[in-house]
C-alpha cells in the first residue's frame, strides 16, 4: 500500500512537472502557406504528406501559418516579386529530435525548382546544421517561399531568432538559384554542386572580393561543364557573396544555439528521465 501511496504521489509530481500543452514532438513545428491552412482540402494533403514521411503525430506538433505579407518581406527586396494570399502554398515540417545530421526530404511531386540540396545549402548558410526538414504542397509549387517557414520553424523550436542579414543571404541564395532554374537548361541538382563547391572555396580561403569570386565561379563553370549566362554568375556571385559578408552574424547566431541542438526535448526537459526516476524511486522503496 505504501508503495502505490508513494507512486502515486510520485505521478502527480511528474504532473505537476510537465509544462501546459507539453507533447511528445514538442520539438516538432509545421508551418503552413496560408494558403494551404485556409483549404481544409489542402491542409488535408499536407498533413498526410508529413505523417507518413516523418511517422510522426502531427497532433503534437506545434504549427505557425506563413502569410504572404511575410514572404513579401523578403522576396520583394530580392526578385521583386509580389505574392498574394492565394499563392503562399509550400509548408514545411522540422523534426528537431532527429538531430544528427541537417536533412531535407522534399516531395518531389509538388515542389517544382527547389531541391532538398538547395534547401541544405541556404540552411547551412543561415548557420543551421541539425535536424530533419520536409518540404511539401498540396498542388505544385517551386517551393521558393518554403525556407521562411522552415527558418521560421528553428526559430519557434529553439525560442532563437535568426539575424535579419542572415533570413536575407540565405533567401537571397534560393531565390538566386531558383531564377536561374527556372530561366535556363540548367539541371538543379548540378546547379546545387556548382553552388556548394564555391561556397566551400570561397570559404575555406575567406574570399570576399566580388571579382575572386566571379573567377572561382567561371572556373566551377568550365570544369564541370554548366552552361549559365554572365548574368547568372554575377547574380550567383552576389548572392555568395552576400553570405560571405555576413558570417559574424551567423556566428553568433550557431553560438546561441549550439547547446539546443544537441537536446532531444524541448528546453531539456525529458519526461522520458523523469519516467526512469520515478521507476527508480518506486523499486528502490
Amino acid at each position: 500500500m505504501r508503495k502505490i501511496s508513494i507512486a502515486i504521489l510520485a505521478l502527480i509530481v511528474v504532473g505537476m512537472l510537465i509544462p501546459a500543452g507539453f507533447s511528445a514532438d514538442s520539438n516538432v513545428v509545421i508551418t503552413y502557406g496560408e494558403t494551404t491552412y485556409g483549404n481544409s482540402n489542402y491542409k488535408s494533403i499536407v498533413d498526410s504528406f508529413f505523417a507518413g514521411q516523418s511517422n510522426i503525430d502531427i497532433n503534437n506538433a506545434g504549427s505557425k501559418i506563413i502569410t504572404a505579407d511575410q514572404v513579401n518581406k523578403i522576396s520583394s527586396s530580392i526578385t521583386g516579386k509580389s505574392y498574394d494570399s492565394s499563392q503562399i502554398l509550400s509548408s514545411a515540417l522540422v523534426n528537431l529530435n532527429d538531430n544528427d545530421n541537417l536533412q531535407v526530404s522534399v516531395d518531389k511531386s509538388k515542389i517544382t525548382t527547389i531541391t532538398g540540396d538547395m534547401y541544405i545549402s541556404a540552411l547551412k548558410s543561415a548557420g543551421i546544421t541539425k535536424g530533419h526538414v520536409y518540404v511539401t504542397s498540396p498542388v505544385e509549387a517551386t517551393g521558393e517561399s518554403a525556407l521562411a517557414g522552415i527558418m521560421n520553424s528553428y526559430e519557434e523550436v529553439t525560442d532563437v531568432e535568426i539575424p535579419e542579414t542572415v533570413k536575407e543571404a540565405a533567401n537571397e541564395e534560393i531565390y538566386t538559384q531558383a531564377e536561374i532554374v527556372n530561366n535556363s537548361n540548367v539541371n538543379a541538382d548540378d546547379l546545387s554542386k556548382l553552388v556548394n563547391d564555391v561556397k566551400e572555396q570561397v570559404s575555406r580561403n575567406n574570399v570576399t572580393d566580388h571579382n575572386n569570386i566571379v573567377n572561382i565561379i567561371n572556373n566551377q563553370v568550365q570544369n564541370n561543364n554548366i552552361n549559365i549566362t554572365n548574368t547568372d554568375i554575377e547574380n550567383l556571385a552576389n548572392s555568395i557573396e552576400q553570405v560571405q559578408n555576413v558570417q559574424g552574424d551567423v556566428n553568433y547566431y550557431k553560438e546561441q544555439v549550439s547547446g539546443i541542438f544537441n537536446e532531444t526535448g524541448s528546453n531539456g526537459f525529458s519526461l522520458d528521465a523523469v519516467i526512469d526516476w520515478v521507476k527508480s524511486f518506486v523499486a528502490g522503496i
